[in-house]
């Protein structure tokens, strides 16, 4: 990626609003994630993370507000105006949940050649160039195993390229799931809690993984309980709690707000810096 694009925004979400009948889940929440950067999401449980995810995604239409993704070329794209397979397939952004959601029974590497179907189809002509083994075809394939013969070397995976996905341990079917969102050549990451349930080397192993896609030039927006790895690879920080923003910043800026700490510790501003002041 040219360095002239890093820096820049490449999602703006501005005044989202997403209510569930007489429940307002998220209001009024405007932020910025740059280009070429880790940008976190958290807040306690209930805070409207996911929600914000799915909007930006396309699993929920928006009550109100914009989510604009603007890519290298300067076309900027209305996620709010686009169901979720076009969000992934013209927008260019890729997501994974909180439970994991490969198909066990499928191979690793089949995992991964799955999540390059439509660059496939488009080549085969859809079907037909595919029977007859066009050229286009066969190098798109070739293409194709490429990327996912490299996702799995990345990920430490390449020697259960042919083991069911489902007969991975717990760690390695969450790093098999973000090369899969990988293989779709994202243009933006979506992750939500990626380190849900991963112990602590495992964890650090998931935080080199992240700042290695970042540094290679793909955008990350990241939900994640884990605070360690938060402030470890996070370049920017939005703080939720119960659906409205109450801080953003950088790690250690967050990290000392009081509205942050009183929303995590359930007490007010007053208490949390109390507690701050007190060194407790």
């Amino acid at each position: 990626m040219s360095g002239d694009k890093t820096g820049d925004k490449i999602l703006g979400v501005d005044r989202l609003t997403m209510r569930f009948g007489g429940i307002v889940a998220v209001q009024d929440l405007s932020f910025a994630a740059e280009r070429t950067k880790i940008t976190a999401l958290i807040g306690p449980n209930g805070a409207g993370k996911t929600t914000v995810f799915n909007c930006i995604t396309g699993f929920y239409k928006p009550t109100g507000g914009t989510i604009r993704l603007t890519h290298d070329d300067g076309r900027v794209i209305a996620l709010e105006r686009l169901n979720d397979f076009r969000i992934a397939k013209q927008a260019k952004v890729a997501r994974t949940f909180q439970n994991i959601r490969l198909f066990p029974g499928m191979t690793a590497l089949e995992n991964l050649m799955v999540a390059q179907h439509n660059a496939l189809m488009r080549a085969s002509g859809f079907t037909l160039l595919g029977l007859v083994g066009a050229p286009v075809y066969r190098d798109a394939e070739k293409h194709a195993i490429d990327l996912a013969t490299d996702w799995l070397r990345r990920v430490n995976l390449l020697d259960r390229a042919d083991d069911a996905a489902g007969n991975l341990a717990y760690g390695d079917q969450r790093r098999l799931e973000i090369a899969r969102a990988m293989c779709t050549e994202p243009a933006l990451l979506c992750l939500d809690e990626p380190a849900a349930g991963l112990n602590a080397r495992e964890s650090a192993a998931l935080s080199e993984l992240l700042l290695s896609i970042r540094n290679d030039g793909t955008s990350i927006l990241l939900i994640e309980h884990d605070m360690s790895v938060v402030m470890e690879i996070s370049d920017h920080i939005v703080v939720m709690d119960h659906g409205v923003k109450i801080a953003q910043g950088t790690p250690r800026e967050v990290r000392d707000d009081p509205k942050v700490i009183a929303a995590y510790l359930g007490t007010d501003e007053e208490e949390a810096a109390a507690v701050m002041e007190g060194g407790t």
